[in-house]
């Protein structure tokens, strides 16, 4: 019988083998993917290459040289874009993968995200002061309000063993109607010509790095919050916790780690996370928020979470996949007879073979199994 202490550290060598391994299972299921999409395509399209290259090649800037103008660079709101979606999707992504390596499925990202832009708005309207006092105030009020938002589902599971899909499914309907509530009786503005906040003062706004763009240092930031959640997973104690809780809990409560505070800081900490998107989302992108924030971002951080095994730092990378598909539905929307819900479909089929590939092994060592028995008993 294996000892589940190597079981976990086989486990952890594992998961930090080689890069090209990784990299090259992350491109066989974007190109199965892309390659079944594809296939549909042609089925609902006069133009199926052409809608396909809007996709692939849409959120590429246009490179162009001219005798009279010289070298000019086009369409870099594309790029903008690619960049600000990528950001979120990597602090949402982080918001699912810290849970995921206790082995709790959360689903709250979404009422994280929602209550952290609410907080961020809010410390932005009333709280005066230079940008250097303003936003560190604003973006740690985000994350605070999100990481007590993610603890109450996670104490909910330790102490009374509650289901963690339900609790924060309900948790993220609570959330979104919290949130409106909020913007429409307490924080509407009386001169807007529809449900919003007043816009944020300038001393609470990110700053933009690309012309005609959102893009600011939330992108440097996102790619040091991958560093800091690989960190804290791999050399700090919480971290280990949270792993060996994932990988075997029995085994855990046995040498004494506590389970149950693993178990709820993980998914307080992916609140975190979900905070800071949220603050991005408020002071970094709208600048004032609607009534109606756009859901299901948690949902995709699932998908990108999945995508990259957990990996903190590969999340990141994945999400700039991810957006690049997204930028390029838009694209292939407006330049084809093709609507950007076939992107969903191809997320569709991006989640079934990342399903697919778990079970496909198991599947056949217990087929094969099963066969040998067979044979030896004849």
């Amino acid at each position: 019988m294996s000892d589940p202490a190597n079981s976990s550290q086989n486990s952890s060598q594992n998961s930090s083998r080689s890069w090209p391994a990784q990299l090259s299972r992350l491109v066989f299921v974007l190109a199965a993917a892309l390659g079944c999409g594809f296939v549909l395509t042609t089925m609902v399209s006069a133009e199926p290459v052409k809608a396909y290259g809007a996709l692939l090649t849409g959120a590429w800037p246009d490179f162009s040289w001219s005798e009279a103008g010289g070298f000019t660079v086009r369409r870099m709101t594309r790029l903008g874009s690619l960049i600000e979606d990528a950001t979120t999707l990597t602090l949402v992504g982080l918001a699912v993968a810290i849970p995921f390596r206790a082995r709790q499925f959360s689903m709250g990202a979404d009422g994280q995200l929602f209550l952290g832009a609410l907080a961020a708005a809010a410390v932005s309207l009333h709280v005066s002061g230079p940008s250097i006092l303003v936003i560190p105030a604003a973006c740690l009020a985000a994350m605070t309000v999100a990481f007590l938002f993610g603890l109450f589902p996670g104490i909910l599971k330790a102490r009374f063993d509650a289901n963690e899909i339900v609790t924060t499914l309900m948790l993220n309907v609570i959330a979104v109607q919290l949130y409106r509530l909020a913007i429409t009786d307490w924080m509407r503005d009386p001169k807007g010509g529809f449900i919003t906040t007043p816009p944020l003062p300038d001393a609470a706004t990110l700053t933009s790095l690309l012309v005609r763009t959102n893009v600011s240092w939330m992108a440097v930031v996102a790619i040091f919050a991958s560093i800091c959640a690989w960190l804290l997973i791999k050399r700090t104690t919480i971290g280990y916790e949270i792993t060996v809780v994932g990988e075997n809990p029995k085994f855990a409560a046995q040498v004494g780690i506590p389970v149950a505070k693993a178990t709820a800081l993980s998914m307080a900490i992916g609140g975190a996370f979900a905070g800071l998107a949220g603050f991005h989302i408020s002071n970094g992108l709208l600048k004032a928020l609607p009534v109606d924030l756009t859901p299901g971002l948690g949902f995709d951080g699932i998908v990108v979470a999945l995508l990259a095994r957990n990996n903190p730092l590969a999340i990141p990378l994945v999400a700039i996949l991810y957006a690049y598909l997204r930028i390029g539905a838009q694209v292939m929307e407006r330049s084809s007879d093709v609507t950007r819900e076939m992107v969903l479909i191809i997320q569709a089929f991006i989640i079934l073979f990342v399903v697919a590939e778990r079970f496909g092994p198991t599947f056949i060592a217990n087929w094969l199994g099963k066969r040998a028995m067979k044979e030896r008993a004849a």
